[in-house]
């Protein structure tokens, strides 16, 4: 089974906050991939930290993990932008932690979503201090960020879809 996971936060307040990134991209590139390639889309009910959970009981065997693209925000990453990587560490993100954890394995796919403002040069403005990235996180965005997100949809759609037809060296080389 090929499987797309996205990140984030059940419920109404999280919504269209920048840490649902995740679940909001999964929300509109489904609608964008070809059936044909018989992909599940999910978005795990249960929090953020415990993505893990979810996501777990689907991914039993060594090709279903070959399967896997895990869906995600990114403060590292301006708005607008996305980034495969495959097989490293959490990177500090506790939701991409929690399914790393539950696996047992960093041997999958991530695309990660840029949500922070940057430059016009590219230079990323994240915020500083733990509370002020959380609040960062968990506020909302803006309709102008959240039109960017929808624009990028249709990349990241192209992105699964090379993925699951030609591999990831080549959605890699492509979209990166």
């Amino acid at each position: 089974m090929k499987l797309v996971v996205g990140l984030g936060n059940p419920g109404a307040e999280y919504e269209n906050t920048r840490h649902n990134t995740g679940r909001i991209m999964v929300g509109l590139v489904e609608n964008k991939v070809e059936d044909k390639l018989k992909i599940k889309f999910i978005t795990p009910d249960n929090f953020m930290n415990n993505s893990g959970k979810a996501v777990a009981p689907l991914v039993k065997t060594k090709k279903d993990l070959e399967n896997l693209v895990v869906i995600y925000d990114d403060i590292d990453l301006p708005l607008g932008k996305i980034k495969i990587s495959y097989n490293r560490s959490s990177g500090g993100h506790n939701g991409l932690g929690s399914v790393i954890k539950a696996l047992k394995s960093e041997e999958f796919l991530r695309i990660r979503v840029g949500i922070s403002p940057a430059t016009p040069k590219g230079v990323v403005k994240k915020p500083k201090g733990e509370k002020a990235v959380l609040n960062f996180l968990l506020g909302e965005y803006k309709k102008s960020e959240l039109d960017t997100i929808k624009k990028l949809s249709k990349t990241v759609a192209e992105a699964v879809e090379t993925i699951f037809t030609e591999g990831k060296e080549k959605a890699m080389s492509l979209y990166n």
